[in-house]
């Protein structure tokens, strides 16, 4: 006898009890709240992973789940992550290398600084923080040190990112001279090399529960924002204007908009690349 075809999940077939039961695990084990995100792109994430695992059931995938700490790493990481690739669209990066870079640099300067930091908060497998590296080092900066910092809430998805190894298909926008120069070819992948992977710290981070946001200069924080409820993004976006000094810079996807009261902490700089610069309205305290 043929065995029956396997379920096809799609998200919309979880019931609220096995939905709840799935994120109060991730809640409890590893401190990762779902009740801001928006529930049907979770459960589209949650229906991936169970097509992947050929679940049959969501009760067995339950019992996997509290036994094995790997799978419930590798959920997390389903859910989390958002595909990208080097230099994800060029134009903004564009941008970064000739007006917002070398601005930074020269109000750094004359405030007497001597370092600037640049944050790619929900960073993925590294693409984007990567990315930021390689402008920096053909910057050739001397006078500043540039920190790059690079933030992501799954552990496992930032292990695979400081080993810096990715599939051709992530490098489309990295024109050849710049492959040659920082990375290692081998069978069909591309490792950046060790200089450019020691530029970036790549620390958990969570930036709907942390109670925490590092200072930084330049802050990337591109389609990420799309998983929040309106609500969430206004309280992310007041936070991230305490860490931003005026002037300094924030980059969201193509995709996200800046609404309501929020606006007044930040100016649209360039509108199609969605880069703001940080006015000098103090931060209300109820925004945070």
């Amino acid at each position: 006898m043929t065995e029956p075809a396997a379920h096809i999940w799609t998200g919309d077939d979880l019931t609220d009890d096995e939905f709840a039961a799935i994120t109060q695990l991730l809640r409890e084990r590893r401190q990762f709240d779902l009740a801001q995100y928006k529930d049907r792109c979770i459960r589209r994430r949650i229906a991936k992973r169970l097509r992947s695992c050929k679940a049959a059931d969501v009760a067995s995938y339950l019992k996997r789940l509290e036994m094995d700490r790997d799978e419930l790493d590798t959920l997390l990481a389903t859910i989390s992550i958002h595909v990208s690739q080097f230099f994800r669209n060029p134009d903004t990066y564009r941008i970064l290398e000739q007006k917002i870079l070398p601005d930074l640099c020269r109000r750094a300067r004359a405030a007497g600084r001597t370092e600037l930091t640049l944050w790619s908060a929900g960073c993925a497998s590294g693409e984007e923080p990567y990315s930021l590296a390689l402008l920096v080092d053909d910057m050739n900066v001397r006078d500043l040190k540039i920190n790059i910092l690079a933030t992501d809430v799954s552990e496992p998805v930032l292990d695979a990112a400081r080993c810096g190894t990715f599939e051709a298909l992530r490098l489309k926008e990295v024109p050849p001279e710049v492959l040659n120069k920082y990375f290692h070819g081998e069978n069909g992948h591309y490792q950046v090399i060790e200089r450019i992977r020691n530029q970036v710290e790549f620390r958990q981070h969570n930036i709907m529960t942390a109670s925490d946001y590092p200072p930084a200069d330049l802050i990337l924080c591109r389609n990420v924002m799309i998983y929040f409820t309106r609500e969430e993004q206004e309280r992310i976006l007041s936070r991230f204007a305490t860490t931003l000094p005026e002037h300094g810079a924030l980059v969201l996807g193509r995709s996200e908009t800046m609404t309501g009261d929020i606006r007044r902490y930040y100016q649209s700089e360039f509108p199609v690349e969605r880069v703001y610069r940080r006015t000098a309205e103090p931060v209300t305290v109820a925004d945070i």
